[in-house]
């Protein structure tokens, strides 16, 4: 017998996910010393920022006629 898929929708939408991973992130980094830990904890930051740009984008209506 085959497994069924799980096809509930998650609760936030993927702008607020992507913010929250984001502040999340920081706060973790600025939990740590200098390091490569806090580097790459702020380069996933920064990536998830840059996503969130990107997807606000891409959900945007696009540029609108003259009237």
């Amino acid at each position: 017998m085959t497994k069924k898929r799980n096809r509930t929708r998650p609760a936030l939408s993927l702008q607020e996910r992507l913010n929250k991973f984001t502040r999340d992130a920081r706060a973790a980094a600025s939990k740590l010393p200098a390091g490569a830990e806090r580097h790459s904890l702020l380069q996933k930051a920064r990536d998830g920022e840059a996503a969130a740009e990107f997807e606000q984008l891409l959900s945007s209506p696009g540029p609108q006629d003259p009237k």
